[in-house]
């Protein structure tokens, strides 16, 4: 998809009062998301590079609608934040380079996003709003 096809569908997208937590480690891919997602009107918590920034994020923060993770950050799983979200029942997707395998049997169905992907199609479905 080319980058104003990309942009016009961010535009379509509505994720006003949502607050999305990023967790990416590839600084440009990070950065082009967090846009992504502002323009369509949320509230990115973050990027954080590391399970550390997330996790004290997800303490503090009261409200998180949904997350985007990375699952690798230079090195360290990012399967506890996952586990964390999960027992606050926030929904959220895989974004990395990993291909379902090698993910372990407790997250089959959390959906997995090869990088780079288009971020409002992935916000519509993780928001059930529509393609």
């Amino acid at each position: 998809m080319n980058m104003v096809a990309n942009r016009q569908s961010d535009r379509r997208l509505d994720l006003s009062g949502k607050r999305v937590l990023l967790v990416e480690d590839e600084y440009f891919l990070a950065e082009d998301m967090s846009r992504s997602l502002r323009s369509s009107g949320a509230e990115v918590l973050g990027p954080f590079a590391d399970v550390n920034g997330a996790m004290r994020c997800l303490e503090t923060e009261t409200v998180v609608s949904a997350a985007i993770l990375d699952i690798n950050l230079r090195g360290e799983m990012i399967f506890l934040l996952a586990d964390h979200l999960g027992a606050r029942n926030v929904p959220f997707v895989f974004l990395s380079g990993y291909e379902r395998w090698a993910i372990p049997q407790s997250y089959s169905k959390v959906p997995l996003y090869e990088k780079p992907t288009d971020t409002a199609r992935l916000m519509r479905e993780l928001f059930g709003q529509g393609r």
